[in-house]
């Protein structure tokens, strides 16, 4: 007997899943923001993100999935590098003015310039990364890139996106609910 192909939706009974229902329940697991940021030519281009994640140490990669429909990443990944801001806590403007389209993402957001992209002033962490590959994954691309240099703030509390909103991490509660 032939298993059913998984990436055929024809034979696949599971795109029969509602897609806000798989977007409500996907979101009780809750993620970083980031901005990724990087040149398109001279001027400096960037996009929010909250699917990014550690892929491997050796080689030390990260990932990102953008949309395939994304008018940004197409930019980014001409420059062949990208940057990633961890976004901190304080920064849920910054993340919904680089989810914004046509408008200047960078006009009123403090960020100092790094060898291959902006660095989002006072983020918790950056990460500068050579794009390694991109895949195929539905109606996004799984983007992972070489770390090539990372840098973090001293204390810096985190910008989470759950159940479609915003939230704090306070890593004091964390470390004393851990005990």
């Amino acid at each position: 007997m032939n298993a059913p192909d998984p990436k055929n939706t024809q034979d696949n009974d599971l795109t029969k899943i509602d897609p806000r229902t798989f977007r409500n329940i996907l979101g009780s697991w809750p993620s970083g923001v980031v901005v990724i940021t990087g040149y398109d030519g001279n001027t400096p281009v960037g996009m929010s993100c909250n699917a990014f994640s550690s892929v491997s140490l050796d080689p030390p990669l990260v990932g990102f999935f953008p949309a395939v429909t994304s008018s940004t990443w197409p930019k980014i990944r001409a420059s062949g590098h990208f940057v990633v801001n961890i976004l901190a806590a304080h920064h849920e403007e910054v993340s919904r003015a680089f989810a914004r389209k046509d408008v200047d993402r960078f006009a009123g957001t403090d960020t100092h310039d790094r060898q291959i992209g902006r660095g989002i002033d006072e983020a918790v962490a950056w990460i500068d990364c050579e794009i390694y590959d991109e895949v195929e994954a539905g109606d996004h691309t799984l983007v992972l890139g070489l770390v090539q240099k990372l840098e973090a703030t001293d204390g810096g509390e985190p910008l989470v996106f759950h159940r479609g909103q915003y939230a704090e991490v306070n890593s004091k509660e964390l470390s004393t609910a851990a005990r």
